[in-house]
């Protein structure tokens, strides 16, 4: 009877949402990579001409440099959108009929194509350098969302947890900012204090309360979770608590470099 049951859910999914417009997932992911790579370039050209230190970067530091100004620039969009359908928007408002976790709409699906051509781009780049542009907590960081938002894309479920997620986004300006700033050396400047501050504030917020508030969430609206097909009812669980765990994992070390920097300023 369950094996019927899973079976009439994955049809269903297939032929509601798969099926049902095969352009717009698709180009929004191809948009996405080309907007990627209009980034990448952009950031070469603007540093080139206003970042004295810029050229006298090794070729590896200049395209983590340009790779970071890409993935700034994802990070603002990203967040910014999520930010505006999960609180400002009342497509997942409570007041409506039906589960939650069953609504979509053609501009939250286009952001997440775009969000995955974001996630591969960056990953081929993390694969081609590696371990330069990070190691295997990076791999395994964009690898789960790469999934997550791939499968919330194509089947219309789950997107209000998957834009949840997307908003610890906020954090990556921050991150990248940190690192632009150590690169030119200005790792003792007044400006690389507060962006630490910033970046601490920006991962409890990002990171950690809205992780823990989007679990309160789930716990809620649990019998609607249990409408979603099983492999969106295994992701809609496994990965944000993956991704919470390695949040408090760097939030260690983030609060360490926050108190070891505040110990030298005294």
């Amino acid at each position: 009877m369950e094996v019927k049951y899973y079976k009439s859910q994955a049809e269903q999914v297939v032929r509601n949402y798969l099926l049902a417009d095969p352009v717009l997932p698709y180009s929004s992911l191809l948009i996405g990579i080309f907007l990627c790579k209009m980034a990448y370039d952009l950031t070469h050209a603007l540093s080139s001409y206003y970042f004295k230190c810029y050229p006298s970067l090794t070729k590896i530091q200049r395209i983590e440099w340009n790779n970071r100004g890409m993935s700034s620039a994802h990070a603002i969009y990203i967040t910014s959108v999520s930010i505006y359908l999960v609180f400002f928007n009342n497509m997942f408002s409570d007041q409506l009929e039906g589960p939650v976790t069953l609504r979509y709409s053609n501009f939250s699906t286009f952001t997440l194509g775009v969000s995955v051509g974001y996630f591969i781009a960056d990953l081929v780049m993390i694969f081609w350098l590696f371990p330069s542009l990070g190691g295997m907590e990076f791999v395994l960081h964009h690898s789960l969302s790469l999934i997550a938002i791939a499968y919330t894309m194509l089947s219309g479920e789950g997107q209000l947890y998957t834009y949840m997620v997307l908003i610890s986004e906020a954090t990556t300006p921050e991150i990248n900012l940190r690192w632009f700033l150590d690169t030119a050396g200005l790792k003792k400047s007044s400006a690389y204090l507060i962006n630490g501050l910033l970046m601490f504030l920006a991962w409890l917020v990002a990171r950690i309360f809205l992780f823990i508030y989007l679990f309160c969430h789930m716990y809620r609206h649990y019998d609607q979770i249990e409408k979603m097909h099983i492999f969106g009812y295994i992701l809609v669980f496994f990965v944000p608590i993956v991704l919470f765990g390695m949040n408090l994992v760097w939030f260690g070390k983030i609060l360490k470099g926050v108190k070891k920097t505040l110990a030298k300023k005294k």
